[in-house]
C-alpha cells in the first residue's frame, strides 16, 4: 500500500460503481485471484477517457478483459480497442467476457507475446494502457512510443511495486530484483524521454501518465 489504507478506503467509498456486468466480472476475478485494476485506477481511467475521448485504444495485458470492457463502456465516444494477452488460460475467459458485455465487435484480442505483436502493428493509437508483465515494460517501450500518436496518452499501471521501488536493491527479495531494476529503468526512461511529458502518481500501486509531444 503506497497511500494510507484508510485514506484509500475513504476515497473508494465515494466511487459510484460500474455497470452490472463489470461488477460481475470484477467479483469473479477477485474470487479466482486474477489481478485486475484497482478501484482507484478504475476511476482514473474513466477520467482520462472523458478528457481524451480516444478513438483508438491499445491495451497491453488483457487478463480476463475487465479493463478493456471498462474502457469500451466509459469512453464517451465509440472506439476501437485492441488488447494483447499471452496467458493461454485467460484468453478464452476474456473472449467470453467480451461477449457477455456485448463488446466483442468493439474489442479485438490479439493472442501471443506482446514483444512480437507490437512490432506487427502499424496504425497509431490515441491512448495506450500498459498493464502486462512489469519486467517487460522497458522492453515494450520503443514500440509503444512508435505506436503512440502525437498528443496521445500512455498510462502504465503498477509502476511503484507496492513501494519497493524506493527501497535499496538489497532489501528487495531476490526473486523481485529483476523487476525492480527494470521498472526503475522504465521510470527513468519515461521521465527523461525527449518525446514525452510524464508524471508519476501514487494511485493504486503507482501509475505513470505520459503525453507524447
Amino acid at each position: 500500500m503506497i497511500v494510507d489504507e484508510r485514506l484509500v478506503t475513504y476515497i473508494n467509498s465515494l466511487d459510484t460503481g460500474n455497470t452490472e456486468i463489470l461488477d460481475e466480472i470484477e467479483r469473479e476475478a477477485l474470487e479466482t485471484y486474477v489481478p485486475i485494476v484497482r478501484k482507484e485506477m478504475q476511476s482514473f481511467l474513466k477520467l482520462i477517457l472523458s478528457i481524451k475521448r480516444p478513438a483508438r485504444i491499445l491495451e497491453v495485458g488483457t487478463a480476463v478483459g475487465f479493463s478493456a470492457i471498462l474502457m469500451a463502456e466509459y469512453n464517451p465516444i465509440p472506439c476501437e480497442i485492441t488488447t494483447i494477452e499471452n496467458y493461454e488460460k485467460r484468453i478464452p475467459i476474456a473472449k467470453e467476457n467480451f461477449v457477455r458485455a456485448g463488446k466483442e465487435k468493439q474489442i479485438t484480442l490479439l493472442e501471443g507475446d506482446a514483444a512480437d505483436i507490437l512490432k506487427e502493428l502499424r496504425e497509431p493509437f490515441d491512448f495506450i494502457f500498459m498493464d502486462a508483465a512489469k519486467g517487460q515494460y522497458i522492453h515494450f517501450m520503443p514500440e509503444i512510443l512508435r505506436l503512440l500518436k502525437p498528443e496521445g496518452i500512455l498510462v502504465s499501471d503498477n509502476v511503484l511495486q507496492d513501494g519497493d521501488i524506493i527501497e535499496s536493491h538489497f532489501i528487495v527479495t531476490r526473486r523481485n530484483r529483476t523487476i525492480y531494476k527494470r521498472m526503475r529503468e522504465y521510470l527513468y526512461e519515461l521521465t527523461h524521454s525527449d518525446e514525452l511529458v510524464t508524471s508519476v502518481l501514487p494511485i493504486g500501486d503507482g501509475i505513470t501518465v505520459s503525453v507524447k509531444k
